[in-house]
């Protein structure tokens, strides 16, 4: 897949693509997903919708992601790092505010957790004039919500090496998420599972996964057709940047 990689470039090579780039930063976690996903699920998922956008659109560089973020919820289950929703908030607010040499940013955030703090990290970038937008994965009515049929499926089709023995549905939680929500944000997710699955993986498939994938990059890249428009930016870096800093 296309895509330039920000942790890969030099500075100099950066200040010549810049002001005409989006800027793509995975936000995912460090999170239990049941007995059979890894932690780095969600940051797995959201690193590669970025690299699916790089490759629609030839003016995004992927930044670094971003795997420490809010899962206190799932603090019950060893191997969960968590820094909370007041921090990530800061750290996003933080690294929006060093990116002013980007066209523009956009959070990829593929941890439900996450949204709070980066419905309000936007707001106050935004209210700064800044250009950025966050993004999570819409998911279809009636679809589990951890460690279930979509993000096995979903591993499945990014890296089945990864994927344990799946659990039967009797070791996790069907119960609606309006209906566990309430114990979720009191007590956590082993308030209500006992295994850290919300939802049924049992016919969970990579075929399956592969579509939902399809089915999220292609909502992304809908979301941010147009923008930003870098047209103005790239004339000035085409005028601006110093012989031999093109790449």
């Amino acid at each position: 897949m296309g895509g330039a990689y920000l942790a890969e470039l030099t500075w100099t090579e950066i200040a010549s693509i810049a002001p005409a780039s989006l800027l793509a930063v995975p936000v995912g976690s460090t999170e239990q997903h049941g007995p059979h996903l890894p932690l780095g699920t969600d940051t797995a998922i959201a690193s590669e919708l970025c690299e699916r956008l790089a490759s629609k659109r030839a003016d995004v560089v992927i930044g670094p992601a971003l795997c420490y973020t809010a899962s206190g919820e799932h603090a019950g289950f060893p191997g969960t790092l968590s820094v909370g929703n007041r921090v990530l908030r800061d750290v996003l607010v933080e690294v929006g505010r060093s990116a002013d040499a980007f066209g523009g940013l956009l959070f990829v955030s593929a941890h439900g957790g996450n949204a709070g703090a980066l419905r309000i990290a936007v707001g106050t970038l935004t209210g700064e004039s800044r250009n950025v937008r966050g993004w999570c994965p819409p998911l279809p009515p009636g679809a589990d919500a951890h460690a279930g049929r979509v993000e096995t499926s979903v591993i499945m089709a990014l890296r089945p090496d990864l994927v344990g023995c799946v659990p039967p549905a009797s070791d996790g939680c069907e119960l609606p998420l309006a209906e566990v929500i309430s114990a979720l944000r009191r007590l956590g997710v082993r308030s209500v599972s006992a295994n850290g699955v919300l939802g049924n993986p049992e016919a969970s498939s990579g075929d399956l996964g592969e579509g939902i994938l399809e089915f999220w990059a292609a909502n992304l890249a809908d979301s941010v057709t147009g923008w930003p428009d870098t047209s103005l930016s790239s004339s000035i870096a085409d005028a601006e940047a110093p012989a031999g800093w093109r790449q």
